[in-house]
């Protein structure tokens, strides 16, 4: 089997009607397990988007999540809502990049049952009813169809690096390089690992490339990206056989690349995994797949200023092994994990996709947090004085009060 980090087993992944993959499961209080999903963080609540799960009743195929279903996770209460949402986004994918600006959802590229795409959407997460809207009228030449890429933000800029997709139309800035085992049949168009960095201006609606300098990354997929300041980090990723364990930043000024030392006894080559930015100094790593392809449950804090890396003990029972996830940061430095592949991708066995969201302690909590809990911790003593507090704190240690058992998790 062709092993490359591109959905690789996607060819025989197909998209099911919607109401079939409904009647498949009865209504849930949490998402369906699942990889290659996105996730974003919008003010008090994670959304959830896409990737696919393994199929009920069949042996070889998975399925693609719904296009419709966006699942809200409040970090306050620790309670999971469905909502449907509306609008034109095309079809189910996975691979796909969503980062979220100012309360707007951006969905770009993918893999969907009939291979990659470069559409770009938004889907405004404040509106009282939830609607994709594909964003049509943009200036400039689009970045090719891919998925597995990567974005940072900056000055109201969503800037893509990298990805695996099919080579691009028209002049380019960077390198694609042609994967040998892409290619199945005639018809079928072969696809690679690029470099490329595409900018789309959110206030122009134009799409342009940099002219950069310094020594520019190896094309490459599933890595990871992070924007700290005015830096754009990136780490690992796969190009061909390799999963390689480098770091890299880029001025997003001065469009300026910056290759960083990766120490011996740092973290190992990895693809699929996640890096976090918590802190304007710390960015936090987890998970992945190497390139002997095992899964990884080891942790990492990059210390920005030094460009040291630190191991991060965590106490989650079992050290779950992740790939394929997706990492958020929430308001108080906590990092919540959810999803993705505790086992081999890749191989023939079943995968063993997770619907766990784990929450990583990353910074120290807020003041105010260490109250709210010591207060629900004594809950019986103190609920008489509750009505004294300011509403916004109020309505909050109700919300907590609904799921206590996520505080401190």
């Amino acid at each position: 089997e062709a092993d490359n980090d591109s959905d690789d087993d996607v060819d025989r992944l197909f998209e099911l009607p919607l109401d079939t993959e409904a009647s498949e499961s009865f209504e849930l209080d949490a998402p369906a397990e699942r990889s290659g999903h996105i996730a974003v963080i919008d003010r008090n609540t994670m959304f959830v988007w896409g990737g696919y799960k393994n199929a009920q009743n069949h042996r070889f195929f998975d399925l693609y999540l719904p296009r419709n279903e966006i699942w809200a996770y409040n970090i306050e209460s620790g309670v999971w809502t469905k909502h449907i949402a509306g609008g034109t986004l095309h079809t189910s994918m996975s691979g796909s990049c969503g980062v979220c600006v100012d309360g707007v959802l951006y969905l770009f590229g993918g893999h969907h049952a009939r291979g990659n795409t470069n559409r770009i959407y938004r889907l405004p997460l404040r509106a009282p009813i939830l609607i994709w809207e594909e964003m049509r009228d943009l200036k400039g030449l689009p970045p090719s169809s891919k998925d597995k890429l990567g974005c940072w933000i900056h000055k109201n800029r969503l800037i893509f690096f990298g990805g695996y997709g099919y080579a691009p139309q028209g002049p380019h800035q960077g390198s694609f390089e042609f994967d040998e085992s892409s290619s199945f049949g005639w018809d079928s168009p072969g696809r690679g690992w690029n470099n490329h960095i595409h900018i789309l201006d959110l206030e122009t609606s134009t799409w342009s490339q940099p002219i950069t300098t310094g020594n520019s990354p190896l094309p490459r997929a599933a890595h990871a990206c992070a924007t700290v300041g005015n830096r754009g980090y990136v780490f690992g990723g796969r190009y061909k056989n390799y999963r390689l364990n480098d770091l890299y930043y880029i001025d997003l000024d001065m469009w300026v690349w910056h290759e960083m030392s990766v120490p011996q006894h740092g973290p190992v080559g990895r693809s699929w995994h996640s890096f976090t930015p918590v802190s304007p100094d710390h960015i936090f790593l987890f998970g992945g797949f190497t390139t002997e392809r095992e899964t990884l449950s080891d942790a990492w804090l990059y210390y920005v200023s030094k460009n040291e890396w630190k191991p991060f003990n965590h106490s989650h029972t079992g050290r779950p092994s992740r790939l394929w996830h997706t990492a958020c940061s929430g308001p108080d430095g906590e990092v919540f994990v959810f999803g993705g592949c505790a086992n081999n991708l890749l191989a023939q066995q079943r995968a063993a996709h997770s619907n766990e969201l784990l929450i990583f302690n990353v910074q120290p909590k807020s003041l105010v947090r260490f109250c709210m809990e010591a207060v629900l911790q004594h809950r019986e003593r103190l609920s008489l004085y509750w009505d004294c507090l300011p509403k916004h704190l109020l309505h909050s240690l109700k919300l907590r009060m609904t799921h206590v058992n996520t505080l401190g998790s």
